[in-house]
């Protein structure tokens, strides 16, 4: 089975990269991905035996391959959205929409899973049971494409969920899994601390200096990390945006705070938005100011199903060779694929995008970003492999 998927995804590999160049020179946002789902779309409408749905979760693209033999669903999936970048490289495929790139590998996602339902349309007499691919809209912006996705039935009567996600730290064709919490829950915060303005000269007038007191806060927030996080419990808070509109001589009347919370722990993460906002309302107050708290709510944290990904390492090492399978450290990024894996068991797996010698270095969410391409011969082949067994071993 493995030569002949390999054999076809010799055969569809640059349509492949055509279609990732495609998507990555007309990137679009969260919601936005028009264009981009109607390729989708009319891609998979040429291949035989392929349900397509287009208007799922406003620009989702389901489609599905019945196989010839009875046996389970299962899911695999895909994200389309750009972020709000502005590329930096010249390759004459990179972004013609100024701002907007695929700087997450989106594009190589789904170029990759288009191939993958080439191969499994081509294979379609090996499924036993029915494969359902979903493309997804608004990976990257809250509140996500995922959860509409489910609400609209994507995962109805389906048995397993898996994705992927490129990533230059592992070299070109190493693929990386971990199972358990791999992935972040991730949740913005917000503090407007309100004193009252004045001259700088004159701060003893005030009742309350809002610089200071924000300035203190972003102190008090590490100990939520340092003195009240669970021992074995990795957590981060960050504040990334400080934002005093004074002046040399001017103390403002409000100071803005934005950051972020992320944990690996859905326990803690509960009580950690507690203790955030008692201890940025204690904090103000003892310096005679007041403070506004929002917790945006994020991206739970992706945990991957111990078995399902126990059985993925083997079916991967299969497909790639068992030294080119790694594991690998949890990762502090989120992503909304965990909503799946909430709901049905999953794997979320990296396929690694680096090459060093061909200058392949830079990181996802960076100007810079690309893959190399030569990938695109070896996951969707993967993907194509692993719905395969998984529907037969399920159909035993």
């Amino acid at each position: 089975m493995i030569d002949r998927i390999k054999s076809v995804g010799a055969e569809v590999f640059s349509t492949v990269v055509a279609l990732r160049r495609q998507i990555h020179s007309d990137p679009e946002l969260a919601y936005e991905e028009v264009r981009t789902s109607a390729l989708v779309a009319e891609t998979l409408r040429r291949l035989p035996a392929v349900s397509v749905r287009t208007g799922v979760a406003k620009t989702g693209v389901v489609a599905e391959i019945e196989g010839d033999k009875p046996g389970p669903t299962i899911v695999l999936r895909a994200d389309m959205d750009a972020l709000p970048i502005h590329e930096e490289n010249t390759f004459d495929f990179a972004s013609r929409n100024p701002g907007k790139m695929h700087a997450c590998g989106h594009d190589a996602h789904t170029s990759s899973l288009l191939g993958t339902a080439m191969i499994l349309s081509e294979l379609r007499a090996e499924i036993h049971g029915r494969i359902r691919l979903l493309f997804q809209p608004s990976e990257e912006k809250l509140p996500g494409g995922a959860k509409p996705m489910i609400e609209a039935g994507c995962l109805d009567g389906a048995s397993a969920v898996f994705g992927q996600h490129v990533t230059p730290r592992l070299e070109a064709g190493t693929i990386g899994v971990r199972s358990g919490p791999y992935m972040a829950s991730a949740d913005e915060l917000y503090f407007t601390v309100i004193g009252e303005g004045g001259h700088a000269a004159e701060p003893h007038s005030l009742r309350a200096d809002a610089v200071v007191t924000a300035s203190q806060l972003v102190t008090a927030l590490q100990t939520i990390v340092s003195r009240k996080s669970p021992p074995g419990i990795p957590s981060i808070l960050s504040i990334g945006r400080f934002i005093a509109d004074g002046a040399t001589n001017v103390i403002p009347a409000t100071v803005r705070l934005e950051g972020t919370l992320r944990t690996m722990d859905e326990s803690w993460r509960t009580r950690a938005h507690h203790l955030i906002r008692e201890i940025a309302v204690q904090t103000a107050r003892a310096h005679g100011a007041e403070c506004e708290v929002e917790v945006r709510v994020g991206y739970p944290v992706l945990v991957n199903d111990h078995a399902e990904t126990s059985w993925f390492r083997d079916v991967a090492s299969a497909f790639v060779g068992e030294g080119n399978v790694v594991e690998l450290d949890p990762w502090y990024a989120s992503e909304d694929f965990a909503y799946y894996s909430q709901e049905i068991p999953g794997v979320f797996y990296r396929i690694g995008t680096g090459n060093a010698e061909a200058g392949i270095v830079h990181r996802v969410h960076t100007p810079r970003f690309t893959i190399d391409e030569d990938v695109l011969r070896l996951a969707p082949g993967l993907m194509a492999y692993l719905a395969l067994r998984r529907t037969a071993k399920m159909s035993d």
